[in-house]
């Protein structure tokens, strides 16, 4: 950090964050922990132990737990007898417990028999068994007939003096108010938490439940035999899973329940990961102690939300400054506002990857739930970066004080001109187009250039031949070249032509055969070859024919975005990307270095050579030529794909040199090309998710009670990332393109189109080599209305994949789906499809003849150079 302004803000946002963790980790007094409580529900399962598979704790470790109790506590409950949980009334005894002994009742009914048969024993041969419970929740989860449950309710009763009863939730003994004839007791669960009461209310609301049951059967005892909160879990309605909640919840509930004398049974003492394969994951977290018997939040002082929320505070900001001083150390001339702007999406980013790295470890890990937690941490640092990165941009983009390497052109220094050798590739092109081309590079007022057009490959004489005759025409500084057979697609042509380049030229430049540039272009650029170190001089990418169709206007919307903004950004760090048209190079580190016929994107590979070799590039951001944009949408995307696989080529053949100190590229460069591609990489994973989530949403679909949304907090940043990246679009575009709204709109529109093109280039380009050049078609006719359909079939099939998935979805109606998790699912899947739909729009946009006013007429000037340092600090 170069400035005291720069500290300061750094350390003004750090408080902040500290203030932010400290208002929401508040304590909160609340009624101790009693010295002394009625009972708990008692699992004594411990990691690894599982009732559903037979693996029981052992008598130790029973007895183990039974002492932790021990004078804390009057009485366990126990829901089965089976193995060593049969030994529980005896160990008890040893520690002054008394148990109410549950037996296990469900559809096996000979293992039904022996529950009920050992639960009888129990209670005739031990003192402190006060009291049976037969079945839990059984007529709630429908294991057996109602009359089946009260056959056995009524054999414990005539076979034991000890009170015999069942337990059930509230709503099912007023559903079923015959049962109860069958009971000593009535055993009420009183969980709100499944309810999606809040937890300030939660207290009173089950004693409202409780005090129903006792005016529903006054000649009843309702006993409490479950009420409890989780510490863990998905929000259910307006209920939230915390150790804070639990520890609320729990403390104002006991206060209640000493105050008026009631028998209850806490839900539960130790947690139990087993739970997690019947509930969800929230069954693994009721415990007032953990799985490794530690209490989960204080028994008496004020409560706090996360009590490690100092340490997380610091490492938020520690973080958040780590990657803070980076972008400040290489953006001097940031203004105040950037620094500012920065340092919210920094923090913010931070604290939020800090807190769900805390969130994750703190769960019970299984092998499935480390592997999904670990893909979804994953995705979650990649839409970070992705964020991080085009915060950046943005602020690059807009609040700066000047541009260090952005200026007008260079001017002649009075020496001769060096000779320019023009080279325009061309493959099966019009013959009329190309002659454009000619016809403008013979007007330019430069008087020492030569061209070489090479027609390669091209089979119809028909095509080629006008070409050739047009070059004689000209005169001997246009040489035509017909090659065929020619190897290496483009960068094979330009080989060609490199080897037929005059011997007196110093200065290679480039265009494509449908580029008509103006007479200024060489007479302007090719004085910037008076500074040795320059090696690539490149102007933008423009077009001719955005007027017309609304389909090009569109596409023309699109293409205007990286050559005002992000190539205006990388320039800073002399980290542009090389362009196949419109670029000049020096001829000697030409012939050293060579195109790359392996790549199909030769110019970036070029460019990225040239900076690997130590040299400078400069952008000029003034047009010097316009050609024609693709006429379909089939022809936009093939030339997306060609770009975003190329890219992958380049980052797979480079990686040592972009991932890896000590080579020639400056941790500028470096940035730039990683930072500037990783968009596109994050559509490739995007792609996939996009299948995972289709394949989440069926299995949602058909198994509710199995397969839950997935949680609000991975839901929010993918929406989040899409926001933001929306925003930075609309406002870039009016300040830095110039553009209206409504172009602002079709270029969000057209990008959107193509993010599955680039998604699929690019998990090809990461896994295969090799994929043919294509060339852009310039010219051609219109797609009619069944070829645009054809042109998006695969985006539509995934736009309607996903509007049916969030319909679906929508009409899942489980307990784990009432929460915030499912809709924020369905948002989810509905903004992933707009991408598909814009493909759709767009490709329909070009087999229709819209006018392209539609759009606007022209662009506002866009600002290229920002105020002088001088000036007052002030936004756009």
């Amino acid at each position: 950090m170069k400035s005291l302004p720069g500290l300061l803000i750094a350390a003004a946002f750090a408080a902040l964050t500290c203030a932010v963790w400290a208002f929401l980790n508040r304590p909160a007094a609340e009624p101790p922990w009693p010295a002394h409580i009625q009972g708990f529900a008692f699992s004594p399962f411990r990691t690894g132990e599982d009732p559903t598979h037979h693996v029981m704790p052992t008598d130790a470790e029973i007895d183990s737990d039974l002492k932790l109790l021990a004078g804390k506590i009057n009485t366990v409950r126990t829901y089965s007898v089976d193995g060593s949980l049969g030994d529980v009334p005896q160990l008890a005894e040893r520690h002054g417990i008394n148990v109410a002994v549950g037996a296990w009742i469900d559809d096996h009914r000979d293992a039904n028999e022996r529950q009920l048969e050992i639960a009888i024993e129990l209670a005739r041969t031990h003192m402190n068994v006060m009291r049976v419970f037969v079945g839990n929740e059984v007529a709630l989860r429908g294991d057996v007939p109602l009359k089946e449950l009260e056959r056995y309710l009524d054999r414990a009763r005539a076979a034991i003096g000890q009170p015999v009863g069942t337990a059930e939730p509230w709503h099912v003994w007023l559903e079923h108010p015959e049962l109860a004839e069958h009971c000593d007791f009535i055993g009420v669960h009183l969980l709100p938490y499944w309810e999606g009461v809040p937890v300030d209310d939660a207290a009173a609301y089950s004693l409202g439940q409780f005090r129903r049951l006792q005016k529903a059967f006054p000649t009843k005892q309702v006993i409490i035999a479950e009420v409890g909160w989780p510490s863990r879990g998905r929000t259910h309605q307006s209920a939230v899973a915390s150790d804070a909640n639990e520890a609320l919840f729990l403390r104002r509930f006991l206060k209640r329940a000493e105050h008026e004398q009631l028998i209850y049974y806490l839900m539960e003492a130790f947690d139990q990961p087993w739970k997690a394969y019947q509930e969800g994951a929230v069954g693994s977290y009721w415990g007032v102690y953990d799985v490794n018997r530690k209490p989960k939040f204080a028994f008496t002082a004020a409560i706090v939300r996360v009590p490690e929320w100092h340490t997380l505070a610091a490492v938020s900001v520690a973080v958040a400054l780590f990657i803070l001083f980076a972008f400040y150390f290489n953006s001097a001339t940031l203004r105040n506002r950037g620094r500012s702007f920065l340092a919210v999406v920094v923090y913010t980013a931070a604290t939020i990857t800090v807190w769900v790295f805390y969130d994750f470890t703190q769960q019970y890990m299984t092998v499935s739930s480390v592997v999904a937690g670990v893909m979804l941490l994953l995705g979650m640092l990649g839409v970070i970066l992705v964020l991080l990165a085009e915060a950046h941009e943005w602020a690059e983009a807009h609040w700066v004080t000047s541009r260090r390497r952005l200026g007008p052109p260079m001017r002649a220094n009075g020496e001769p001109q060096p000779k320019v050798s023009i080279h325009v590739p061309a493959y099966n092109e019009p013959p009329d187009m190309v002659i454009e081309t000619l016809d403008a590079l013979a007007r330019l007022d430069y008087s020492n250039f030569e061209v070489l057009v090479i027609d390669n490959n091209t089979r119809d004489e028909a095509v080629w031949r006008p070409v050739e005759a047009h070059c004689a025409k000209l005169g001997e500084r246009f040489r035509f070249f017909h090659v065929a057979p020619l190897a290496g697609f483009k960068a094979g042509a330009l080989n060609f032509a490199l080897r037929q380049t005059a011997a007196d030229a110093q200065i290679v430049a480039v265009i494509d055969s449908d580029y008509v540039v103006e007479p200024n272009w060489l007479c302007e650029l090719v004085p910037g070859f008076q500074d040795a170190k320059t090696a690539i001089i490149q102007a933008p990418q423009d077009y001719r024919d955005e007027s017309q169709s609304a389909f090009k206007a569109m596409c023309y919307a699109e293409y205007r975005g990286f050559f005002h903004i992000g190539m205006i950004t990388r320039n800073e760090r002399n980290a542009i990307i090389q362009h196949g048209t419109m670029t000049l190079v020096r001829r000697k580190l030409l012939e050293r270095a060579g195109w790359a016929e392996w790549c199909i994107t030769e110019d970036a590979e070029l460019g990225l050579r040239i900076f690997e070799a130590g040299h400078q590039a400069n952008y000029v951001p003034t047009s010097y030529g316009r050609g024609l944009m693709p006429d379909t949408f089939i022809d936009f995307k093939k030339q997306r794909f060609r770009w975003a696989y190329g890219a992958m080529q380049i980052l797979k053949s480079h990686a040592r040199s972009l991932f890896t100190e000590g080579g020639s590229l400056s941790p500028g460069q470096r940035y730039h090309f990683v930072a500037g591609w990783l968009p596109w990489v994050a559509d490739g994973c995007n792609m996939l998710f996009n299948i995972a989530a289709l394949a989440w949403s069926a299995a949602m679909i058909c198994l509710p009670r199995q397969i839950d949304p997935p949680l609000v907090m991975y839901s929010v940043l993918p929406l989040s990332l899409f926001t933001f990246k929306l925003a930075k679009l609309v406002h870039l575009y009016q300040v830095r393109v110039g553009a209206n709204f409504r172009q602002t709109a079709a270029a969000a529109i057209a990008g959107l189109a193509l993010t599955h093109t680039i998604g699929t280039a690019v998990v090809k380009g990461l896994f295969t080599r090799g994929e043919p050049f294509f060339r852009t078609p310039k010219k051609g006719d219109s797609q009619r209305v069944l070829q645009a359909l054809g042109a998006a079939r695969d985006e539509t099939i995934m736009m309607l994949g996903l509007w049916l998935s969030a319909w679906g979805v929508s009409h899942v109606t489980t307990w784990q789906t009432r929460g915030p998790d499912r809709f924020a699912w369905i948002v989810v899947l509905l903004i992933q499809s707009v991408p598909y739909a814009s493909s759709l729009i767009v490709s329909l946009a070009s087999a229709f003849p819209l006018p392209a006013k539609l759009l606007g007429r022209g662009y506002r000037p866009a600002v290229m150079h920002p105020p002088h340092p001088a000036e007052p600090d002030s936004a756009t």
